[in-house]
């Protein structure tokens, strides 16, 4: 291996070490607590390090947390619906998308709730958010275009309302299933 093969594997390394750190600081303290400087203190690189790769600094790792979020999403829910007939396809949709929510909360917030430093729904999108809709839209039946296409993004804002409402403690705990059944028989 050459001194550029090793020089760019390195690179890359210290930038997926920069953005693990960023997802696991924020999932156990929030995303007040991740900074530049505690993110340089905590993968031993100094601050002019992390702004090489992220120029943008905090919202450039922001960013990249969430287009990481986006594929473990598209590969949690892609595993959800491994083998799952058409009939029970949505509800288990459902069920996932609300398990990686509960389970990922600051990588949620990240990938639907922070301003990025990317663009959904534009030719710009990267495939990361394109691969995310796509699962989405498919679980509805369709391909994320035209009439399908605003069908899943009111589907999308249904699940993330749910989301939002079960983090904030707004809904019944105990309502969850009929919650599920309902959304499902609505979009089903």
């Amino acid at each position: 291996m050459g001194v550029r093969e090793r020089k760019e594997r390195e690179r890359q390394d210290r930038e997926r070490k920069i953005v693990e750190c960023a997802r696991r600081i924020a999932e156990n303290e929030g995303w007040p607590a991740v900074t530049t400087r505690r993110l340089a203190d905590e993968i031993e690189y100094s601050p002019p390090v992390l702004y090489g790769h992220f120029p943008e600094g905090r919202d450039g790792i922001v960013s990249a947390v969430a287009l990481t979020g986006f594929r473990d999403f598209t590969l949690t829910m892609g595993r959800a619906l491994d083998g799952i007939d058409d009939a029970g396809r949505l509800t288990a949709f459902i069920r996932a998308y609300l398990e990686f929510a509960s389970d990922n909360p600051a990588t949620y917030e990240a990938m639907f709730s922070m301003r990025l430093g990317v663009r959904f729904a534009h030719e710009s999108t990267p495939p990361e958010l394109r691969a995310g809709f796509e699962m989405l839209s498919s679980a509805l039946g369709g391909r994320a275009t035209g009439e399908s296409g605003t069908r899943a993004e009111v589907f999308w804002s249904a699940l993330h309302g749910m989301c939002v409402l079960t983090r904030g403690e707004r809904l019944d705990p105990g309502n969850e299933a009929a919650r599920i059944a309902e959304l499902a028989e609505l979009f089903g």
